[in-house]
């Protein structure tokens, strides 16, 4: 969940268009699902089945004029492996931590072992690769370093391992859903991005399955 499945997203994004990666995130509430009913034996709903589709089919339409300007070729298929494997690699970690707990493990300690492991694994697939390490010491590199250590992992992390003991690894995978719209949002304060009537839609065909999925 931390280390792993983050470098397989950022190889992923050397292929394909990020819209396509977010899809594949949208996946992440029906992943989910079926591993409690794998590992742990919980009842599949149809509620949240359905809620899970509606959310795919609106970051779908939210990114179908990215998906319009793709072409058929091998850097499409491999931006799909790596983004399959990041998503199938994350729902792994939300199964077990989904174990731990229920093995009464605190939310900030598997956090941290979990962060270790991650930072070492991403270390261990740097240096296999053959990839310098190197540090820029100007303050837009330290300033995104951290934002992404503060809000973007221990944050960030924090609350949705918080959010997976609350309601489930399922519920909570419909985070990767939600993701993708706030990045929206995000983007068009910051960098003018133009909502389309399919944005439009899109965003809410995807709240509407939020709202099948976690309501009582």
């Amino acid at each position: 969940m931390f280390g792993v499945s983050y470098v397989f997203v950022y190889y992923a994004e050397q292929y394909v268009v990020s819209g396509l990666v977010a899809v594949g995130y949208s996946a992440s509430p029906l992943l989910g699902m079926l591993g409690l009913r794998l590992f742990y034996g919980t009842p599949m709903t149809r509620r949240m089945a359905i809620g899970s589709i509606l959310g795919i089919v609106g970051i779908t339409l939210v990114f179908w004029p990215e998906f319009a300007r793709l072409e058929g070729d091998r850097n499409v298929a491999i931006g799909a492996v790596y983004t399959a494997l990041a998503v199938v690699i994350s729902s792994a970690g939300s199964m077990i931590a989904h174990r731990n707990h229920d093995a009464g493990i605190a939310v900030w300690q598997a956090m941290a072992w979990g962060m270790l492991y991650g930072a070492l694994s991403a270390l261990a697939m740097a240096i296999g690769a053959g990839k310098a390490l190197g540090f820029e010491a100007s303050v837009p590199y330290v300033a995104s370093l951290l934002y992404l250590t503060l809000a973007g992992s221990i944050l960030a992390f924090a609350a949705y391992l918080t959010l997976l003991a609350r309601i489930g690894a399922a519920k909570s995978g419909y985070t990767g859903v939600m993701v993708p719209i706030v990045a929206l949002m995000i983007s068009a304060v910051f960098e003018g991005f133009n909502w389309s009537i399919l944005t439009v839609i899109g965003i809410a065909i995807s709240v509407g399955g939020n709202v099948l999925v976690l309501r009582r």
